[in-house]
Parts: structure tokens; C-alpha cells; sequence
């Protein structure tokens, strides 16, 4: 059964970006630049206890609210072979204290309607003034006194754990990780990864330790902004953060990263499972934000791929379609910063993405930037900074920078000066110094089958690594085929597989339900599909409390979708490419000449063979298990709003119903949204008429 086909694909993905829409500002039209605003950001009071805790506080009484930012500027620390024991740390910090049980704890932050939160090198909490003590009690507490016991150790552990596992199958979780792998070496603490094995390493032991050498006040910095009076808070923080005991104190120095390769290559990692790949073009550099080219590169970033109406994100996504958004970024850091350039694109298009990302950097490095980017960019920064200035968090960091990064007092007053002097002789030479593609690594992380063939082309050489940035051999993509397989058999097979061909062919209609969940959605949905054959069909998304969402039908003749109420009629191209579909079980009806079985291949270490499948013109790849016979995965492209995704659909958790088997699990991956069904109840030859599909 094809419970899933090209076209509910992109009525999915219709809905999900109709989700989407709502929620995200139209970015394309830049606002117009004009005079930078004065900004006038008030010194904070400070003040050093004796434990070597600095206290910068800042009065604002606008609202009765309160926040207190903690941050330890440890030099980072290289975890080693026990690489995750902070990640650990962190996520047990703020489960109750010792004085204080868990439950106890987050009951009386919720009571007190506070925001607390903690990490490995600091914390966060806010709330009302009125109850600015008790909750500087609470925060001090969990820094001071965390429980620190065996079951919340191993809770987490295991967590993290089952984190991994979960991501091994993601491209974007595996780029994360081999990215800064390659970048910076795994001997550097901004470039090592927390693996299964280093986690089973870590013992509770470690934890505590970690906590003494590196979680202490010695190098900490506390920021109160909010509705308080400086001297009742000091006395507070005094009788509070005061008692932290300052600790061992460990600092072992920060190794080099390592340096730029000599010339731009590719590093190929191969993720068989894939539907799209993921670039990322980098190179590390030096960029403090001290620097005096700190400013000009904000806004050079800006112009080549820090919005919108970007060089990358104009030429990747609106002049060719290839990605729903190309970004570039470059950090700045006392130790080692990083450029990135790039985007997750569909796998048929991974060589052109590249090709023109590079373009791109060549553009900004030799080409003047026009007078209309320069000062697009300067007015998003200048926007962006005013309303940013809003946020307590914002001014505490902006406190926390002044002091970290050693800068003068006046660094934000005259930031957007700083913004504004930057001219078009400045963006292109700091272009020329901090982006390097000449001594760039291009880490694609991708299904090498489909890609590496025409990245190959490009003329870039390529190194391979596995998922774990160690390198490897070039991959091999396919297997012999054993003899006798032909694409009848593998189709003969998955019809026997699933109960048979009497049995298949007796199945006239299908009603199925699903729960429906949309990455990015938060909201409950649901699905009701009903199927007839030959080509009937009708799906309709619902939501808790709001009915139906939207809806496709088609009749055999005619059909339609409806969202929100508005009907939009199929095209004549899609009634007649639905009329020569077969909606349920479309093996049964395949024009064998039309059918070809590429390869045999692997996913999820299972052998599959691989069917190319010739429809209405276009390809649809069709997996099927070596061994079970079994539907696994179907991959096509779909339209919607004008712009081509991969779509990839996996099966999985075939049940029997009247003898015949249906996957009940369904997991589909079209353009930037993932979406999971699972199918409740299935009924075959029951409850759907004709009138269902008008």
C-alpha cells in the first residue's frame, strides 16, 4: 500500500510551511538605513568578593523584574577520553540541591513563577523582584550545594547515551560533529566529541571532580540587571555567593588548534541514509572583539550570508532552488574563531552547491560590495542592536564581554558608530583575511552514492572520513547483484512478502488514522486517509480543538485541495499524472519495462536492492529489503511554492490486516521538514465510499 505518495508529500510540507509562515517575519525587505541612534548603556556597579567572584549590577526598575547571570570564564578544558563529563555536570546542576530535594526544588521555582537554568560554566535566573532573594538563595544554592548522587548521574548518563544513538542517523548531527573535528583537530576542546565510549568512561567521581577543578568562583562573573536596590543585593549576594568556596583551581593551557589546510578540498563523509547533503565551508582564523576589523567583518558576514537577501541565500536558494537557505557565519573567541559557509541541499545538486558557495566567497573577496548592501546591512545590524537592547540577557552579556574580552567601557556606546564607519574598501579586505577558500576544507556530509560522482567533477580534490572525522578509503557504494535478481523478482517478492497476489489484488479500499507529528509544530495533528482503487484518493489533517486543517481529494476525474478554506483545483498535468497511478499497492500494476534495478546497496546495514521506477516523466527510487522482500524506503522530488525538495519516505512496522501486511510507521523527509506517522488502525475493505473523494 502507498499510503504516502508524491503529492500528500507536498501537501504536507504545504501545511507544515503554512505553520511556519505564521510565525516568521518577511525577511526580503530590508529596512531603510538611517541615523544611528544614541546609545546610552549605564555602568554597572561592581564590586569583587573575597572568593574571587566579580558582581556587576545594573539597576533598571521599569519592570518589577529581576535576573542574575552567572559566568565562569575558564580557559576550555580538553575532556579527553572522558570527553562529556561537562555536558554531565551541567544537565545535573539545578536537580535540587543538598538541602533541598528535586521535586521540592522545581515546585518551589514554579511556585515563585521563576526561570532557572544551568550549564557547565554557569546559570541563569530571573523572575520578580519581590521575590529577588529567595530566588538568589535558590541559584545560589544548586551552584554551591548541587546533588551531585549516582541515580541522577546515571539518569543522565544514559540520557546522553540514547542522545547519540538518536543522532547517528542524522546529517545535520554528524556535520556538527566532523565539522569542528576537521576544523580545529580532536586534541582541541572546540574541536573533541562526546562519544558512547567516552561517556561509559565517565563515573560519578568524575563529575565531582570536574565540579571542584573548573565549577568554582575563582574565574566567575555574576550580572544582576532588574529592579533592585545595589546595596540590599550586595548585602545578599554577600551572605549567598559569598560562602562559595573557591576551589582547586586547574588550568592546563589551550592547546593549537589545527592549522588551514594548504588548499581547498573536500572532506567527504558518507551517511547512505542522506536525502540531502549537508556543506559546510571552512577555515579558522583569528578574530577578537577587541579587533579593529571586528566591525567591518560583521557586516561583510552580513552581506555574503547573514540574511536573507545575502549573496549565498539569493544565488542557493532564489536563483536556483537548491536549499531553503544558504548562512554563513564567523565567531569571534580569545582563542580560535571559525568561518562557515554553506547549506543543506538536495543530493542531485550537492557539486552545483558547492561550485557556487565558492563563487560566492571569490565574489565578496574581488568584487565591491554595492552602496545599497553596504547600508542594508548597517540598518539590520543597527535594528537588531537597538531591540536587542531590550532583553536583560542582552545588557548582561554585553557587561560579560567588557570584562572577558577586556574591552573599554565605551565598547557598545560606540558600537554602531564602529557599524556605520564601515566602507566598501573595508568589507573587501577583511574578506581577503578572514575567509580563506584557497585554504578551505569543504566538509559534505551526504549519500556518496548519488553525490560523489559529480563532486568528483568539480575537479576539487577529496579526502573521506567516517562519521567520527577518522579518515577512510574511498567508500563503496553498491554490491554485486546476486544472479537471477531481476526487477521483476524483487517485485514478485515484495508481493509475496505482504500476503500474496490474490490476497493484495482483494484489497479494494483502505481507511487508516494517524497521528501526525511535524518537526517545528507543537500542536497535536492527525490524519484520515481513505483510498480506492484503482486511483481514488483522499486525505484530510486535523488538529485538536480546530478541525480540518487541510484537505486533497481526487476522484478518478477530478480533485482538489482545500486549506483554511480556500479550494484550489489539480492542474491538469497532476489529474492526468494521478489517473495513470495506482494508489494502493502500485507493484501489482508496474510496467516492467519501465522499472530497472539499479544496485544493490545498504541502509540501515540492511542489504536492499534499488529500483529506479519511470513516472509521469520523472524517477522515483524504490528500496526494497534484500532479505524480507520488504518496502523500505521511496525517494522523489515534489514541488510546492514553486521551489523542489527531495522527498524520502521510510516504512517500517508492517502488521497484518486481513492477511495482507501495512507499515504502520512512516517517517517522511521532504525539503527542511521531517514529519512522523503512526498509523492507529487500518481497515481494508470497509468504511469508504465513493462519496469520500468528492
Amino acid at each position: 500500500m502507498k499510503l504516502m505518495k508524491t503529492k500528500i508529500a507536498t501537501f504536507i510540507l504545504l501545511i507544515a510551511i503554512s505553520f511556519g509562515a505564521h510565525a516568521q517575519l518577511d525577511r526580503s525587505k530590508q529596512p531603510k538605513p538611517g541615523p544611528a541612534p544614541k546609545i546610552q548603556l549605564q555602568k554597572p556597579q561592581e564590586f569583587k568578593l573575597a572568593n574571587g567572584l566579580t558582581v556587576l549590577i545594573v539597576e533598571n526598575h521599569k519592570l518589577p523584574r529581576v535576573s542574575y547571570n552567572l559566568n565562569i570564564d575558564n580557559v576550555p578544558v580538553l575532556e579527553g577520553d572522558k570527553a562529556g563529563v561537562s555536558s554531565i555536570l551541567g544537565a545535573m546542576l539545578g536537580n535540587g540541591t543538598k538541602s533541598i530535594a528535586k521535586d521540592d526544588f522545581n515546585e518551589e521555582v514554579d511556585f515563585l513563577g521563576a526561570n532557572l537554568s544551568f550549564g557547565s560554566s554557569g546559570g541563569f535566573a530571573s523572575g520578580l523582584s519581590k521575590y529577588s532573594g529567595r530566588i538568589l538563595e535558590l541559584m545560589s544554592d544548586a551552584v554551591m550545594n548541587p546533588l551531585l548522587v549516582e541515580e541522577e548521574f546515571q539518569k543522565e548518563k544514559d540520557k546522553q547515551i540514547e542522545g547519540l544513538k538518536s543522532g547517528e542517523k542524522s546529517v545535520d548531527a554528524v556535520a556538527g560533529r566532523v565539522g569542528p573535528a576537521l576544523a580545529y583537530g580532536t586534541h582541541h576542546p572546540f574541536g573533541e566529541y562526546v562519544s558512547e565510549e567516552s561517556l561509559n568512561a565517565i563515573t560519578l567521581e568524575d563529575v565531582k571532580t570536574f565540579y571542584t577543578e573548573h565549577f568554582n568562583p575563582g574565574n566567575a562573573y555574576l550580572v544582576v540587571i532588574g529592579d533592585v536596590n545595589p546595596d540590599k543585593i550586595k548585602d545578599k549576594i554577600t551572605n549567598t555567593f559569598g560562602l562559595w568556596i573557591k576551589g582547586t583551581g586547574i588550568d592546563l593551557g589551550m592547546p593549537k588548534a589545527l592549522p588551514n589546510v594548504q588548499y581547498t578540498q573536500i572532506n567527504f563523509v558518507d551517511m547512505p541514509n542522506a536525502v540531502q547533503s549537508n556543506i559546510s565551508v571552512m577555515n579558522t582564523a583569528k578574530l577578537h572583539m577587541g579587533d579593529p576589523d571586528y566591525h567591518a567583518v560583521l557586516i561583510a558576514n552580513k552581506i555574503l550570508g547573514g540574511g536573507f537577501s545575502s549573496y549565498l541565500n539569493m544565488n542557493l536558494r532564489e536563483a536556483n532552488g537548491y536549499t531553503y537557505g544558504a548562512r554563513s557565519s564567523i565567531n569571534s573567541s580569545k582563542y580560535v574563531s571559525r568561518f562557515r559557509a554553506g547549506a543543506s541541499v538536495r543530493n542531485m545538486v550537492t557539486d552545483s552547491a558547492v561550485v557556487e558557495t565558492l563563487k560566492e566567497l571569490k565574489r565578496i573577496r574581488t568584487e565591491d560590495v554595492s552602496a545599497k548592501d553596504l547600508a542594508n546591512a548597517k540598518a539590520k545590524y543597527v535594528g537588531d542592536f537597538v531591540l536587542a537592547l531590550e532583553r536583560p540577557q542582552t545588557l548582561a552579556q554585553y557587561a560579560l564581554n567588557i570584562k572577558i574580552n577586556d574591552l573599554p567601557e565605551d565598547y557598545y556606546a560606540t558600537y554602531l558608530e564602529k557599524i556605520n564607519a564601515v566602507t566598501v574598501a573595508d568589507v573587501k579586505r577583511v574578506a581577503n583575511t578572514y575567509i580563506k577558500p584557497e585554504n578551505a576544507r569543504i566538509v559534505v556530509v551526504g549519500k556518496g552514492s548519488e553525490v560523489l560522482e559529480n563532486l568528483e567533477k568539480t575537479g576539487i580534490p577529496i579526502k573521506y572520513f567516517d562519521t567520527y572525522a577518522n579518515p577512510v578509503e574511498k567508500p563503496e557504494f553498491s554490491k554485486p547483484i546476486p544472479e537471477g535478481v531481476s526487477a521483476q523478482t524483487v517485485l514478485d517478492k515484495y508481493i509475496n512478502a505482504i500476503g500474496g497476489k490474490d490476497k493484495a489484488m482483494a484489497v479494494k479500499t483502505v481507511h487508516a488514522t494517524a497521528a501526525v507529528k511535524i518537526e517545528g509544530v507543537p500542536m497535536s495533528l492527525s490524519a484520515d486517509v481513505k483510498q480506492m482503487s484503482p486511483n481514488k484518493e483522499s486525505m484530510e489533517m486535523s488538529a485538536d480543538g480546530m478541525g480540518v486543517l487541510m484537505k486533497q481529494k481526487f476522484n478518478g476525474e477530478t480533485g482538489y485541495s482545500e486549506q483554511q478554506g480556500m479550494k484550489k483545483p489539480l492542474t491538469e498535468d497532476e489529474v492526468s499524472e494521478k489517473k495513470k497511478e495506482y494508489t494502493i499497492f502500485p507493484e501489482l500494476y508496474y510496467d516492467i519495462g519501465s522499472v530497472t534495478l539499479e544496485s544493490m546497496t545498504t541502509i540501515d546495514g540492511k542489504d536492499v536492492y534499488k529500483l529506479n521506477v519511470a513516472q509521469g516523466g520523472k524517477s522515483v527510487l524504490r528500496y526494497y529489503d534484500a532479505e524480507s522482500g520488504l518496502l523500505l524506503r521511496v525517494e522523489s522530488e515534489v514541488e510546492a511554492q514553486g521551489q523542489t525538495f527531495a522527498s524520502v519516505v521510510n516504512f517500517s512496522n508492517y502488521s497484518a490486516v486481513n492477511g495482507v501486511l501495512f507499515p504502520y510507521n512512516q517517517s517522511i523527509k521532504t525539503g527542511p521538514q521531517t514529519i512522523s506517522m503512526n498509523f492507529n488502525n487500518v481497515k481494508v475493505n470497509e468504511g469508504v465510499t465513493d462519496a469520500d473523494f468528492n
